[in-house]
């Protein structure tokens, strides 16, 4: 979820104590209080699957950087990276740099005119599609 749950949470808590006021216009606090309700349904839904989902998609770029081999240039060796920390912000930090490797493997592979090339390239929009529905939240889905 982006912004990150912390960040939500934190805005969450503003909009409750500026809400608290008995001076709110009542149209006013309904307002944020079906939107504060919405928002952590989704927070709680994102929180509940987020260590699996960035754990599952750190894996899926480890093995597209491995497979690219040397085309991987630079970012190589984090094919051999693991998640031994599985704190959301770790786990974030490390989804974070196998991004931009697997950003900076499109641009060398999108330079190439290979069939390896082609096919790598494929495989990273693959990654983007299925990353993107990783990210779908159930209530999108209704």
């Amino acid at each position: 979820m982006k912004p990150d749950i912390p960040a939500v949470l934190a805005e969450l808590a503003g909009l409750v104590a500026r809400n608290a006021v008995p001076d709110v216009d009542p149209a006013e606090r309904a307002g944020a209080l079906s939107l504060s309700a919405a928002l952590l349904g989704m927070a709680a839904e994102a929180w509940d699957g987020a260590a699996q989902r960035l754990v599952e998609e750190n894996r899926a770029l480890r093995a597209l950087l491995a497979e690219a081999g040397e085309r991987a240039g630079r970012n190589a060796w984090l094919a051999g990276t693991g998640d031994d920390d599985l704190r959301i912000s770790a786990l974030s930090a490390a989804n974070a740099r196998l991004r931009a490797a697997l950003i900076e493997l499109h641009v060398a592979v999108e330079g190439e005119d290979s069939p390896e090339a082609r096919r790598l390239e494929d495989r990273v929009w693959e990654e983007l599609r299925l990353s993107t529905e990783r990210r779908m939240m159930i209530a999108a889905l209704a």
